[in-house]
């Protein structure tokens, strides 16, 4: 017979095994949890510009989360993965559960950004830009990241040195002038028919431009470079 101090020893190292148990169980399941959310940042961000790179806060221990085979991760509606967000973690079944993980990204790449200042109107020109590494996240999403995108386009605003440039403070130059003599094109399966106009508005390529041909109709096409505006 074990005496009671015997089983007081028995008694303390059952229950130590039991709490040990039960803490391997908490950290693979936390692992469990950091997997999904690190598999669905690797797959989500992929295909984004520049250094992406992610730190996940800490997930409440606390929590009393019933086992799950294959815990899945999302992206809550409205929420993009770049800067402070919140990634969820769901697990169906007979006892299902939903907690989200705080998460930080970073994107590292190289923006355009104004070398000189840009006054409202100008025509920008490559020697007007530079490029210089920051974090996306911190920016607009209409931050331009590849120059080719501003050169040849006009300031809406006045842009100051050092300043990102954005899709939305660009606009593209007019291919076609207001007053411009222009030609009229259209053409089908077996036609091509040309006559001159005047335009009445200003177009960029693209763009609908109104103009009044010689017999004094206005008819609306889309214009294009060498002042031409298509009928379509």
């Amino acid at each position: 017979m074990p005496t009671l101090f015997q089983k007081l020893v028995i008694g303390l190292l059952l229950a130590t095994a039991g709490a040990a148990s039960h803490a391997t169980i908490e950290r693979a399941q936390l692992a469990q949890i950091e997997n999904a959310v690190e598999q669905l940042l690797r797959q989500q961000t992929a295909g984004l510009p520049g250094r992406v790179s992610y730190n996940l806060g800490a997930i409440d221990t606390r929590l009393n989360l019933a086992a799950c085979a294959a815990p899945e991760a999302f992206v809550p509606p409205g929420s993009r993965l770049w800067g402070n967000v919140n990634v969820g973690v769901r697990c169906d079944g007979a006892n299902p559960w939903t907690i989200y993980v705080p998460v930080s990204i970073k994107i590292m790449t190289s923006v355009v950004i104004a070398a000189n200042a840009l006054v409202q109107g100008r025509l920008i020109e490559a020697a007007d830009l530079t490029q210089q590494e920051a974090d996306l996240a911190q920016l607009s999403t209409a931050v331009i990241t590849d120059m080719q995108q501003a050169v040849g386009r006009i300031a809406t605003v006045s842009i100051a040195p050092g300043q990102p440039l954005r899709r939305d403070l660009l606009r593209t130059p007019p291919v076609i002038q207001q007053g411009q003599s222009v030609t009229l094109s259209a053409q089908g399966a077996r036609f091509k028919v040309s006559a001159a106009g005047k335009a009445v508005t200003n177009a960029a390529e693209g763009q609908v431009a109104q103009v009044r041909t010689e017999s004094g109709r206005t008819i609306n096409g889309i214009a294009r470079r060498g002042a031409i505006v298509e009928i379509q």
